[in-house]
């Protein structure tokens, strides 16, 4: 951490250094265990987390069964990320690039896998024919807002929420650089938002889903713990958009799935059945 760190003219990998997830995270690819998935009922079975990105999938899923779709029904296994369990085999089968969430589709003539949370929303929006404008031009204006979420999310959680949250140590510079990006792209969200109800327009769709884990958790302070910090109140329409998603039943449900924090009462660790929230989380299961 000393300001005069020169670096190797090779780097070397230091599974000691690098704070929280210095133990789980690795320089190369591929399985480091044998680890069969496993599979339910339902012809969709996600393998997730609820972290930001797994939170988008659980929500389209509810959102979609909340629109009467009832092809959307699903199994939701736990994959425990910090056990490690995105680099068994199984896993990697599904996304080589072992980061939740995954998706098989065993409706399909050959199950369907689809890795990265941006292409899971639009699988999905396009399967079922909802959450997707079908105007050419909104539908244009959803998808260029799904790709900048999935493009700058990386400097809010990798880079502000690294540093803030989870590095060894509090790095001014680094928390400097990001906090700043991070305030842009919540100037960005907050300048759209005052002329639109929503990211593409006047309809929810798969890009308030994509963006509302990330932003409206950092602003809503469900994430990082950071909104006194960037001036969360300052954003007036983010934070206007970010209650109005929060409020939605079907948003509340998914956010419960596969989450393993918080209270008791909010936390479905599986989901099979509709019935799960009523039955599964965890203050019934260990009152």
């Amino acid at each position: 951490m000393s300001s005069d760190y020169t670096p190797p003219k090779v780097w070397q990998w230091d599974s000691e250094s690098g704070g929280t997830w210095a133990k789980i995270n690795r320089p190369i690819a591929g399985p480091t265990h044998e680890q069969d998935l496993p599979v339910g009922k339902h012809p969709l079975q996600l393998y997730s987390m609820a972290t930001p990105n797994g939170q988008k999938v659980t929500i389209i899923l509810e959102e979609l069964l909340a629109l009467g779709e009832a092809g959307a029904e699903y199994d939701a296994h736990l994959i425990k990320i910090g056990d490690g369990d995105q680099f068994g085999s199984g896993f990697v089968d599904v996304n080589p690039n072992s980061k939740i969430p995954a998706l098989v589709d065993h409706s399909t003539s050959t199950p369907a896998r689809v890795f990265e949370s941006g292409a899971i929303l639009l699988y999905l929006a396009e399967k079922f024919g909802q959450l997707l404008p079908t105007e050419h031009a909104a539908r244009t204006e959803c998808l260029s807002w799904l790709f900048w979420q999935m493009g700058s999310a990386p400097y809010l959680g990798g880079g502000f929420g690294h540093f803030y949250s989870y590095a060894p140590a509090k790095i001014e510079y680094c928390i400097n650089r990001f906090t700043m990006e991070v305030k842009r792209q919540l100037d960005v969200l907050n300048r759209h938002l005052e002329t639109h109800s929503f990211m593409a327009g006047d309809d929810y769709s798969i890009a308030d889903i994509a963006i509302w884990p990330w932003y409206g958790g950092v602003i809503r302070n469900t994430l990082y713990d950071a909104a006194e910090f960037i001036d969360a109140p300052s954003y007036t329409h983010v934070v206007r958009w970010a209650q109005n998603i929060a409020d939605r039943p079907a948003v509340q449900r998914g956010r419960m799935v596969n989450r393993t924090w918080g209270a008791l009462s909010e936390q479905l660790h599986e989901r099979h059945d509709a019935g799960d929230f009523n039955i599964k989380t965890q203050d019934k299961l260990n009152p």
